[in-house]
């Protein structure tokens, strides 16, 4: 048995060390939108696979024999994906879904379905900190008036995709405090946030509320219909009865 592990998140750390303790051998695949990622304690490929024909072949050569997604909550395209071919190859696939965060008195949350939704709650003088990452910058493309504060873990290496923004370097974890410190002197007024829950975000979510800030809370796009796990152990449990 070989079990490929796509991971990135938390929760495939914990997973890969779950698996290696009890000796189920393991190859990770990282997207490799993080220039230096934190090492894991098995095999790992970085980079896409160059889409299904590509993941096909890596499957087949590998001798992969079940799936473990242990991806981004908002990685939709790839979960999707890799469910539909596990089914056809009949190969077992399980996904790591982590509850998304839920809101607590005093918070001022308004939940958007899409990034494009945003502008209608952001008057032209906002100072908007945008903890969305990079790779969907250009869905902020109508916000213009605004001042966008976009947090990317590595310096960039293009500008930005508008005007009357910068970019903010910052590697998770963050503190309230660090959070609170940092909004206070960006003099932030409004924060854009997806919906990813966990521990490792849920800084910033507290700062604004410390700080009366009204956040704008990105909806999950839809999962695919497959055994599904919330926590790390219960993803290892199911792997050792494969």
């Amino acid at each position: 048995m070989t079990l490929l592990l796509l991971a990135g998140t938390n929760e495939a750390k914990q997973i890969a060390w779950g698996l290696t303790d009890v000796g189920i051998p393991v190859l990770a695949s990282l997207a490799g939108a993080t220039r230096h990622p934190e090492p894991l304690p098995v095999p790992t490929r970085i980079g896409g696979f160059g889409g299904e024909d590509g993941f096909r072949q890596e499957v087949s050569s590998r001798g992969i024999t079940a799936v473990l997604d242990a991806t981004h909550p908002f990685a939709a395209d790839i979960s999707n994906r890799t469910a539909r071919i596990c089914a056809e190859l009949g190969l077992p696939y399980g996904q790591v879904v982590r509850a998304p965060w839920t809101p607590e008195f005093g918070d001022n949350w308004i939940n958007i379905s899409t990034p494009e939704a945003a502008q209608k709650h952001l008057p032209l003088d906002a100072v908007v900190f945008l903890a969305t990452g990079r790779q969907t910058l250009g869905q902020y493309c109508n916000l213009e008036g605004r001042k966008l504060l976009v947090r990317v873990i590595d310096p960039p290496t293009a500008p930005l995709p508008f005007e009357g923004g910068e970019f903010i370097i910052g590697r998770p974890p963050f503190s309230v405090e660090n959070e609170v410190a940092l909004f206070r002197s960006l003099g932030v007024t409004h924060l854009v946030v997806k919906n990813a829950g966990g521990s490792g975000g849920r800084a910033k979510l507290d700062a604004a509320r410390l700080l009366g800030l009204p956040v704008l809370l990105i909806q999950r796009p839809p999962n695919p219909d497959v055994r599904q796990f919330t926590t790390a152990q219960e993803a290892v449990s199911w792997a050792t009865k494969l």
